[in-house]
């Protein structure tokens, strides 16, 4: 049985702020211990949310479908979901991420709002974030279809390799984009670079979506089922 929606919601606020509270929290933890090698403070960064978002998943699944990212919600609407859901769940969505970040922040004594100076522009990151976007969906939607009980751990194994292999370490979610900028941490974003992310992570969900229901043709209820269970 489907939760009630103000359930659903609550789920969704609070799975987006633990998921952004363990990338940033373990990016400014692995920044401090690394030494400066960058390569070992990624790759701690990648365990430690690859960890978080698949127990999260797990948990919040059940009760919200576990979305945690707009672009997924998007691709809920596109497959049948109502449409009025989107609103309040991308709002959920954005303030949980948000208070997920200023909650990272004060665990490390810093600052609770300080916004990035990380750069993070141009063509190659955007085509990175597409790419990331595309793969997050395309997984979601085929592996759902399939094996939906797998789905946690496909999720996780895509996001811990897309954060190594795309230019822009994989941000492929427009509430955790905008809740890394308010953080001047080793996983923040400048504000100034967000909306074009944020572009490119749309485009990438779009792409999946159209892409996966030409090559995956289902009935709307399995549609449905695909990003609400």
């Amino acid at each position: 049985m489907t939760a009630p929606l103000p359930q659903r919601l609550a789920a969704e606020a609070l799975g987006t702020g633990l998921l952004v509270a363990t990338v940033v929290g373990s990016g400014i933890m692995a920044e401090r211990l690394a030494g400066g090698n960058v390569a070992l403070a990624l790759l701690a960064n990648t365990l430690a949310t690859v960890a978080g978002l698949m127990a999260l998943i797990f948990t919040f699944g059940p009760i919200s479908g576990a979305h945690f990212n707009p672009a997924v919600s998007l691709a809920g609407v596109l497959a049948g979901s109502p449409l009025r859901e989107m609103v309040p769940y991308c709002a959920a969505q954005i303030a949980g991420g948000c208070m997920g970040s200023i909650l990272a922040n004060a665990m490390f004594s810093g600052p609770l709002i300080s916004f990035s100076r990380h750069a993070r522009a141009g063509f190659p990151q955007l085509l990175g974030e597409f790419v990331a976007t595309f793969g997050l969906l395309a997984v979601i939607l085929g592996v759902s279809r399939t094996r939906a009980s797998a789905a946690p751990f496909a999720v996780g194994a895509w996001i811990a390799a897309a954060y190594w292999f795309t230019s822009s370490t994989s941000f492929a979610n427009p509430a955790v984009t905008i809740a890394r900028c308010l953080s001047d941490t080793f996983t923040g974003i400048r504000p100034a670079d967000v909306p074009w992310f944020i572009v490119a992570q749309i485009a990438g969900a779009l792409t999946a979506t159209m892409l996966f229901r030409w090559m995956m043709p289902a009935s709307k209820a399995a549609e449905v089922k695909i990003v609400e269970t």
